[in-house]
């Protein structure tokens, strides 16, 4: 796969018709949306082509694919391209994403993008990753709290090195981010861990998919990925994540008890979404619905998006 800056010829599909992983909706202005992911048809091997989006004005039918990030000349990372989010703060607009590099001379991280406009192209904004540069993280979120400080919420991952293998039980930290989001500003927090939910089993690797000799899994682990947060409207701190469950990938829910980022968290006792599918977001739309946004199956290359209306109250989250 080459690394090309010309975008494919945009076409319209329905939302269905879009492979993709980790789907993440923007709403620009009321009844204007584009569509991230992970989009790169090798998602797991490489090398990595970057990330594209698609527009809307009905949630259904899609134009795309517009390439949104192409990496320039020495950028850091060559393969795993994961999970792009972006965020509309002071007029610009930031991309939170997880690379990868084949070399492994530095751990994979989140990096920081930025672009004057939704569908960029997006730059890179911080020097690198602004994850610990001494641990594989993966799948960053932004959160920001009343008091505008800016958190970056990631999980730790389970793959490790010769000399230290990686850890068994994943883990789900905070970070506080420079309110100019190019670096994190002191020691992350460790929120919980997966084996905290009553749900999680051992990672399975999708079907056909083979996991590289040097990663060095622990044996049977668990893990933590795709955090995303949430307020209900009755000021509840929710964040969907996913594991593994009896069913294979699941995503599911953790409530903070005080409504602070630091939590302390707990568990909900069963997944909201069981069954080979995970990695969501909700999409609050300006027409006063809300919709739980994920892939499934989780299955390479058959992921799709689905967009399903759901009923947040207190701290549940009910899929319609």
């Amino acid at each position: 796969m080459g690394r090309s800056n010309q975008p494919a010829a945009v076409q319209q599909l329905r939302l269905g018709e879009i492979r993709m992983r980790d789907p993440f909706f923007l709403e620009t202005v009321p009844g204007e949306f584009v569509l991230f992911g992970t989009s790169d048809q090798n998602v797991w091997g490489g090398p990595a082509t970057g990330f594209d989006c698609y527009t809307s004005k009905d949630l259904d039918h899609w134009d795309g694919p517009i390439a949104a990030f192409r990496p320039p000349p020495g950028f850091w990372a060559d393969i795993q391209y994961w999970a792009p989010e972006v965020h509309a703060l002071e007029g610009r607009f930031f991309m939170f994403a997880t690379f990868a590099d084949s070399t492994r001379a530095r751990p994979r991280g989140v990096t920081v993008l930025v672009s004057d406009q939704p569908v960029g192209p997006y730059q890179p904004w911080s020097d690198g990753p602004v994850t610990p540069a001494n641990e594989p993280c993966l799948d960053g979120t932004l959160h920001i709290d009343d008091d505008s400080t800016r958190w970056l919420v990631y999980s730790r991952g389970t793959e490790g090195t010769s000399d230290s293998p990686g850890i068994a039980d994943g883990e789900m930290y905070a970070l506080r981010l420079s309110q100019d989001l190019r670096t994190g500003v002191g020691e992350p927090i460790l929120l919980f861990a997966a084996s905290s939910a009553g749900w999680t089993r051992p990672l399975r690797f999708p079907k056909g998919v083979e996991p590289p000799k040097d990663l060095h899994l622990a044996k049977d682990p668990l893990f933590t990925d795709g955090p995303f947060l949430l307020r209900s409207n009755e000021g509840t701190l929710l964040m969907l994540w996913s594991s593994h469950g009896e069913a294979g990938y699941a995503m599911g829910i953790a409530e903070s008890e005080n409504g602070t980022i630091t939590g302390p968290w707990i568990q909900h006792d069963s997944p909201l979404w069981s069954s080979n599918g995970g990695h969501g977001m909700v999409l609050r739309a300006s027409t006063g619905r809300d919709y739980l946004a994920f892939h499934w199956p989780n299955n390479t290359p058959d992921e799709r998006v689905q967009l399903t209306e759901v009923h947040i109250s207190g701290a549940s989250v009910r899929i319609l």
